[in-house]
């Protein structure tokens, strides 16, 4: 039951997120700039995988030549292909958002989570440390996702366990992006800070899976991208910080 109710709790701050940048409009809209930035990358990229989606499915698959229901079966590897490039960009887009507005977001997360004495670093010294943490994280993404990727073939475990747990992945490493800022500002080395969330799994997961599956709706993660990096901050303050302000 607890860890039921932390991850309800995870998902709350997310809510939280939500109503913090509902009151404070002029934040929603300084955070909307790197979304939109980003969001216009990824829409160019997957239109072009999209058009060659049936393409790239007949290069894989050579040994379908002979096949008679060949089409067929590369018509479902072009799907594959897409929907596992859209999951790919579902869990980078967080990445490349914060990487491309890392002063827009810095700014955010101070102002949704002040800290007594806090001195602001200068964005060129913190934007070098957070392409490498996001790098580092995409790493372990892909080392999850490829694997995860290939049992989707599989009859049966494919279509039930695999999305289920692919989302819980997915979110996880959401979470691990979005309170990247909140967690270094209070000295969290990468290693620390990935300590601190598996050892909060559940409250990690429930706030990463709700804004996993609410970010597979197209545009909604640019609309909400302001909202979660607040609720990952609040999350950051309130519950996972090793000295959390009530």
């Amino acid at each position: 039951m607890r860890s039921v109710r932390d991850f309800l709790a995870g998902l709350g701050f997310f809510l939280q997120g939500m109503r913090w940048v509902a009151g404070n409009g002029r934040w929603w809209l300084f955070g909307l700039i790197p979304a939109v930035i980003a969001f216009a990358i990824y829409v160019a990229a997957l239109i072009y995988l999209g058009t060659n989606a049936l393409s790239l499915a007949e290069t894989f698959t050579p040994f379908a030549d002979t096949w008679a229901w060949r089409e067929a079966f590369r018509v479902m590897v072009a799907i594959a292909v897409f929907l596992g490039g859209l999951a790919l960009a579902v869990v980078t887009f967080t990445a490349v958002t914060l990487a491309i507005g890392d002063p827009f977001y810095e700014k955010l997360s101070g102002a949704v989570d002040p800290l007594p004495g806090e001195a602001d670093e200068p964005w060129w010294r913190t934007l070098p440390r957070s392409l490498r943490d996001s790098l580092v994280t995409l790493g372990y993404v892909l080392l999850f996702t490829v694997p995860l990727f290939a049992l989707g073939f599989v009859p049966v475990v494919g279509q039930t366990v695999v999305p289920v747990l692919g989302a819980a992945v997915s979110g996880f490493f959401l979470t691990v992006e979005l309170t990247t800022q909140a967690l270094e500002r209070r000295g969290m080395a990468r290693k620390q800070r990935f300590a601190l969330l598996r050892g909060n799994k559940a409250t990690s997961l429930g706030f990463g899976v709700g804004v996993f599956l609410l970010f597979l709706v197209p545009l909604v993660s640019v609309v909400l991208m302001p909202a979660a990096v607040a609720g990952a901050a609040l999350m950051v303050r309130h519950r996972l910080s090793p000295h959390p302000i009530p």
